[in-house]
């Protein structure tokens, strides 16, 4: 053995320790960013286009439809590095999709030239009825399966109810917010390890119910205490007076990221500033993806490719800045 060796052991325990001191676990550590080293990439969210890609489903004539082929096609022409693949507009989901459906996906999307970023399910964790929580739990494993078939590295899943419109405080039967925060971890730690085993990470997203703050974000993601499981950072909804201090607060911990077009998760409302993102990332030495999602928000006027094309030339000048 080198001499070397035992000095590259030796920093790294002291960098665990340093970071132990500040309240984090060893296995907790490694989802803190080791460099401030930052190399940042484009992705469109296919959610932006959740209206066209459900009519894609139900009424594939409708020419306002859309199927994930033409999803591609428009990623790729607009300009993006990647895609993140949301599992709900597959047509066998919940279930998983069929092999062939999955590497058709896959073949085309490398043929445009696209990376898969990611992918997302539905699950519930909030509520106390336990079967609900192991079917969601079973939900993860299967896609998970799906991300390591596709090449997409993260699976985004929600620490939030999806029982609207009913709260996690509703559906918990009152539980404290100790005992659910317990629910979660054990589950997301379940389904960290074994996406481990397939090299794929677990991303819980704030979504605005049971995470509404980069501290509640974090102390999940603490409790959790998994490597495989980190944050992804959706941008609009932390229900605070300055979003931009909780991204910075759970950034550190970012395996992948949610930005959105304004970061009150309202229409009307000042738009994402995507320097602040960026440096936000940066100075938490992120390297990775930064999706892009939009939604309409109840505007009739809204013009989802206009407006992705927006948010991509800002955030693709505020990245080589």
């Amino acid at each position: 053995m080198s001499s070397a060796t035992p000095r590259r052991e030796f920093l790294k325990h002291s960098a665990w320790l340093s970071l132990a001191a500040l309240g984090l676990s060893a296995r907790a550590a490694e989802t803190a960013p080791s460099a401030k080293l930052s190399r940042l990439r484009t992705s469109l969210n296919a959610y932006s286009f959740y209206v066209e890609l459900n009519l894609g489903l139900k009424e594939p004539n409708n020419p306002k439809a859309m199927n994930l082929h033409q999803l591609l096609t428009f990623t790729a022409e607009a300009g993006f590095d990647a895609i993140d693949l949301t599992g709900y507009f597959f047509a066998s989901y919940p279930k998983a999709p069929a092999d062939a459906e999955i590497f058709a996906i896959k073949h085309e999307a490398f043929r445009l030239g696209l990376e898969i970023s990611g992918s997302g399910v539905k699950n519930e964790v909030t509520t106390a009825d336990k079967a609900l929580r192991a079917e969601g739990k079973q939900r993860i494993k299967d896609w998970v399966e799906v991300c390591v078939k596709l090449g997409a590295p993260v699976l985004r899943v929600f620490a939030d109810t999806n029982i609207p419109p009913q709260k996690w405080q509703a559906v918990s039967g009152g539980a404290s917010r100790d005992v659910v925060e317990g629910w979660i971890a054990d589950d997301f730690r379940e389904c960290a390890e074994f996406a481990a085993a397939r090299g794929i990470f677990i991303g819980v997203q704030n979504h605005g119910d049971f995470l509404t703050t980069g501290a509640e974000h974090v102390s999940l993601l603490k409790r959790i205490n998994h490597p495989n499981c980190r944050a992804i950072v959706d941008t609009g909804k932390y229900l605070t007076e300055d979003p931009y201090v909780d991204m910075a607060l759970a950034a550190p911990f970012a395996v992948n990221w949610q930005v959105k077009e304004t970061p009150f998760g309202k229409p009307n409302k000042p738009l994402t500033d995507m320097r602040k993102i960026v440096k936000i990332a940066r100075d938490a030495g992120y390297n990775g993806y930064l999706p892009i999602e939009s939604l309409p928000m109840g505007r009739k006027d809204y013009d989802t490719p206009g407006e992705l094309r927006r948010m991509l030339k800002e955030l693709k000048a505020a990245i080589v800045e």
